[in-house]
C-alpha cells in the first residue's frame, strides 16, 4: 500500500498531514502529487467531489512555493465562497509548518477592500471566485504576472454556473509559461474545449469512468405522480428517521416552497438559495454542519462548495437537465469512504432519464416503494424507543429533581399501561397523519394508461365479479384516487379486495370493488371520513353506455 512518504513529499507537509491523522493518499492524490512535484506538465485530473482533490494539488504546490517572494505564485479559482474558505483552511493546515507561507482567501459577498489590504501585504497562494477575482484585477489590487500555478477546481461548475468569460478574462492575465492543473468531477465538452484553448498538451488522469458516479453510492427511484412529490418526499423521510441529507429542487421558488413546507410540519428544515444574504446562508450552513439541521434544501448553485462529509442522503425533489448536475449532487454523499444513497423522485414519464444516467453514469437505478404508514409508524417507533434506549442521565442532571414527583404520578400504573401510555403520547399524532395515508406509488399498468392515477395497489381487475359504488366525494373535495384507495385499504385490513375502474366526477365519484366484499365496502367506508366529509357509499347500476342519456347517479338500487 502506498503511504504520502512514497508520493515524494518532503518532510514538513508529512509531519503536518500526520497530526491531521492523513496516513494513505486517496487515488487521485497518488496520480496527481507525483506529476506535480516531478513534472511541470499541464494536467487534468477527473475525480468526483469529496476525493481529496484539494490535497490532490496542494500538498504538491506548497512546498515548491517560494516564501521569500511575496508575490502570488499560486492563483486557485473555484466555484463558490464556501469552497474557496474550504480551501484556504485545508492549505493553512497542510502548510503548517512553512510559517512564512501565506494563503488569501477572496470572494463575493464580504467588503472588498478587507480583502485588498490583505493581499497588499503580501501573498503567496491566492483562492478565490472567479467574479471577484475580476474585480480585483479591474482595481489593479492584484498583479498575477507571476503565477507559477493556475488551478481550476471543479472546472464544469464554474462553466455551468456561467463563468466562462470570467475565467477566459482571469487566464488573459497570467504567463503563457504557468502550469495550468483542472480539477474536474465530468468531462462535458466545454471542459475539453477550454483545455484545447489554453492547456498544453495536458496529460489525463482520472479515478474511474469519465462522467461516473461515485462507487460507493446506491442509487433510488420512487415513482410517483407529480403533483404526490412532497407526499413522498415526506414519507422517504419518515421512513429514514435518522436522515441527514440535502434536497435538491430545480428553482430558488421551490426550494422556499419546499423548505417552508418541511418546516411547517415540524422537520428541522432550512433552505439556501440566492436571495438569501451571505450572513443568513452562513448562519444556515453552520446550523446544517452542527446537524441542528437534518435537511438542507437547495438547489444546484446555492449547493456548490457544501462540504460535508458524513452525508447520508441526496434527494432530487426534481431530475436536473444535465446528467452531469445528477452525478455532482449524488457526489456529495458517500463521501471519505462512507456509504452514501442518491434518492430521486420522478413521475411516470421520466422513466427514460433515469434510463440515460444508468447508460453514461454505469450505475444501476432500483426502483423503490413509497413507504406505507404501517411501515413508517413502525420505523418511527423503533427509532424513538432506540434513542431513549440509550439515553444517559447524568448524576448532576436537574431532571433527577423531578424523578420523585414522576414517580408518585405515575405509581398507580402498571408497566404495559405505562408503555402505553408513552408511546401514545409520542406517536398519537403521528398516527393520525398517517391513518388513512393512501398508496402513491405507481404500478406499470398505470403507466401503460398514459400514467392515469388508478393506483389500485396492483390488483387490477383481473377475473373478479365487481360491483360500481356511488361514492358521495369527488374532485371539488380534492379527492385523489389513492385515497379512495387508500381509505379501502385502511378500513379492510387483513384482507384484499380487489378494485377496478374509478371515476372521479366534480361532486361525487364511483369505485368498482370486488362484488364479494361490496356490502364489507360500503359497511366499513360508511363510517369513515375523507378530508373532513362523511363519506357515505351506494350501490350503483353499471357505467352506462356512451349513448345513455341518464345520469349517472340515477341508477342506485339500494342504500345501506
Amino acid at each position: 500500500m502506498q503511504t504520502f512518504k512514497d508520493t515524494g513529499l518532503p518532510e514538513e507537509i508529512l509531519k503536518a498531514i500526520g497530526e491531521l491523522g492523513y496516513e494513505t493518499p486517496t487515488p487521485i492524490q497518488s496520480k496527481t502529487i507525483p506529476e506535480i512535484l516531478n513534472h511541470g506538465n499541464d494536467l487534468i485530473a477527473l475525480a468526483q467531489t469529496g476525493t481529496g482533490k484539494t490535497g490532490a494539488f496542494g500538498l504538491p504546490v506548497i512546498p515548491q512555493v517560494v516564501t521569500e517572494e511575496k508575490r502570488v505564485q499560486a492563483l486557485i479559482l473555484c466555484p463558490t465562497r464556501e469552497l474557496c474558505l474550504q480551501i484556504t483552511k485545508d492549505l493553512q493546515k497542510y502548510a503548517k509548518y512553512y510559517k512564512d507561507l501565506f494563503v488569501t482567501p477572496v470572494y463575493g459577498g464580504t467588503e472588498i477592500r478587507t480583502q485588498m489590504r490583505a493581499l497588499k501585504k503580501g501573498s503567496h497562494i491566492v483562492v478565490g471566485t472567479p467574479g471577484r477575482m475580476n474585480d480585483l484585477i479591474n482595481r489593479k489590487a492584484i498583479e498575477l504576472g507571476d503565477v507559477r500555478w493556475l488551478i481550476l477546481d471543479e472546472a464544469d461548475e464554474m462553466l455551468n454556473m456561467g463563468f466562462k468569460d470570467d475565467l477566459e478574462s482571469i487566464m488573459a492575465q497570467t504567463p503563457e509559461w504557468r502550469q495550468t492543473l483542472l480539477f474536474s468531477a465530468t468531462m462535458p465538452a466545454a471542459i475539453a474545449k477550454m483545455s484545447k484553448k489554453y492547456m498544453s498538451d495536458p496529460v489525463e488522469l482520472s479515478v474511474g469512468a469519465k462522467n461516473a458516479g461515485a462507487s460507493n453510492v446506491e442509487h433510488q427511484f420512487y415513482m410517483v405522480q407529480a403533483h404526490d412529490r412532497y407526499k413522498a418526499l415526506k414519507r422517504i423521510v419518515d421512513v429514514t428517521p435518522d436522515v441527514y441529507g440535502i434536497i435538491f429542487c430545480r428553482t430558488r421558488q421551490e426550494t422556499k416552497d419546499i423548505a417552508d413546507k418541511l418546516m411547517a410540519d415540524g422537520y428541522n428544515a432550512d433552505a439556501i438559495h440566492g436571495d438569501l444574504s451571505q450572513a443568513q446562508r452562513d448562519m444556515v450552513m453552520h446550523r446544517f454542519r452542527k446537524k441542528h439541521l437534518q435537511l438542507l434544501v437547495a438547489t444546484d448553485v446555492a449547493a456548490r462548495g457544501i462540504d460535508v462529509n458524513d452525508l447520508t442522503h441526496v434527494i432530487n425533489y426534481n431530475l436536473p437537465d444535465d446528467i452531469e448536475v445528477y452525478i455532482h449532487r449524488s457526489g456529495r454523499t458517500g463521501r471519505a469512504g462512507k456509504k452514501g444513497i442518491a434518492v430521486t423522485i420522478i413521475h411516470s414519464r421520466e422513466m427514460h432519464r433515469i434510463k440515460a444516467i444508468e447508460k453514461i453514469a454505469k450505475k444501476t437505478f432500483e426502483r423503490k416503494m413509497v413507504p406505507k404508514a404501517d411501515e413508517i409508524c413502525e420505523k418511527q417507533l423503533f427509532s424513538f424507543l432506540d434513542r431513549v434506549s440509550v439515553t444517559e442521565l447524568e448524576e448532576t442532571s436537574p431532571v433527577n429533581a423531578l424523578l420523585p414527583a414522576a414517580y408518585d404520578k405515575l405509581a398507580n400504573m402498571e408497566r404495559e399501561q405505562l408503555i402505553k401510555q408513552f408511546v401514545a403520547a409520542e406517536f398519537n399524532r403521528f398516527m393520525e397523519y398517517y391513518k388513512d395515508a393512501p398508496d402513491l406509488n405507481i404500478y406499470k399498468e398505470d403507466r401503460g394508461r398514459g400514467g392515469r392515477d388508478r393506483r389500485d395497489g396492483g390488483r387490477g381487475r383481473d377475473n373478479a365479479d365487481f360491483s360500481r359504488l356511488f361514492i358521495n366525494v369527488g374532485k371539488v373535495d380534492k379527492i385523489t384516487s389513492g385515497d379512495i384507495i387508500g381509505l379501502i385499504n385502511s378500513k379492510l385490513k387483513g384482507v384484499t379486495v380487489k378494485v377496478g375502474k374509478i371515476e372521479l366526477l366534480r361532486n361525487f365519484s364511483f369505485v368498482e370493488v370486488d362484488k364479494a366484499y361490496e356490502q364489507d365496502v360500503i359497511t366499513k367506508l360508511s363510517k369513515a371520513k375523507m378530508k373532513g366529509k362523511s363519506v357515505n357509499l351506494e350501490v350503483a347500476s353499471p357505467k352506462p353506455s356512451s349513448s345513455s342519456r341518464r345520469r349517472p347517479q340515477s341508477g342506485r338500487k339500494k342504500r345501506y
